[in-house]
């Protein structure tokens, strides 16, 4: 690996291996502790001062331990100096069976956006592909595709947000949610929603309220002026 050095001084630089690991919301990162990948890595040297404006290139090698599952084993080359982190990643792959598969959970829709997790249930990384749909009382109100800008590695769960600006405002909807990847990997799943402009309601019921105060009102006093007729 190549380490440049911009700035006018010296730098002493600190490099390790790390295994790479999704957030909560897909973006991507690295483990504290390396079990995998960045275990396996070793450097000629672990520490290297790289002088000012130059770059330093530092031999590393994998080693692949005997009985490593098949499939993806993602990983990064971290880079520290200065308190800052710089990073590569690594990408390995053990021969053997691979098995692409995914699994869609938990989806929730909101007003202006539907959320939902995407499992990785194989044992390769995955570029997904979304496909959103929804059906109102008169018909489709959402009919969506797109390419999503995450990589959901092996065994791991990602929440992502889907934005919906044009969600009606009166409607009994059926959303569907499908993602697809690379390998065959797909799959499906459904929520169901109610859209009710509670503010507009309210106001609504509020009106009939005193419209209903107003006529017992006068009910009871045309009654109160019959009863007192001579």
């Amino acid at each position: 690996m190549a380490i440049a050095n911009p700035t006018g001084k010296a730098l002493k630089v600190s490099l390790r291996g790390a295994d790479a690991d999704n957030k909560g919301d897909g973006a991507l990162d690295v483990r504290k502790k390396a079990t995998d990948t960045g275990a396996w890595i070793r450097f000629a040297e672990d520490t290297v001062k790289v002088p000012a404006r130059t770059r330093a290139e530092v031999p590393f090698s994998v080693t692949v331990p005997a009985g490593a599952t098949p499939g993806d084993h993602p990983g990064a080359v971290v880079a520290s100096a200065g308190g800052r982190d710089s990073g590569v990643s690594v990408h390995l792959r053990v021969s053997g069976p691979t098995l692409s598969a995914l699994t869609v959970e938990n989806v929730r829709v909101g007003k202006s956006a539907i959320a939902y997790d995407v499992v990785n249930r194989g044992n390769t990384t995955l570029a997904p592909r979304l496909a959103v749909a929804a059906d109102g009382v008169f018909g489709a109100v959402l009919d969506r595709k797109r390419d999503l800008p995450v990589e959901v590695l092996p065994g791991r769960r990602v929440s992502l947000t889907e934005p919906w600006k044009g969600a009606p405002a009166l409607d009994d909807v059926d959303v569907k949610v499908t993602v697809t990847a690379g390998g065959g990997a797909e799959d499906t799943a459904k929520a169901s929603t109610w859209f009710v402009p509670w503010g507009a309601l309210g106001g609504g019921l509020a009106v009939l309220a005193a419209a209903a105060c107003a006529t017992y009102w006068y009910l009871r006093r045309r009654q109160g002026n019959v009863r007192s007729a001579p």
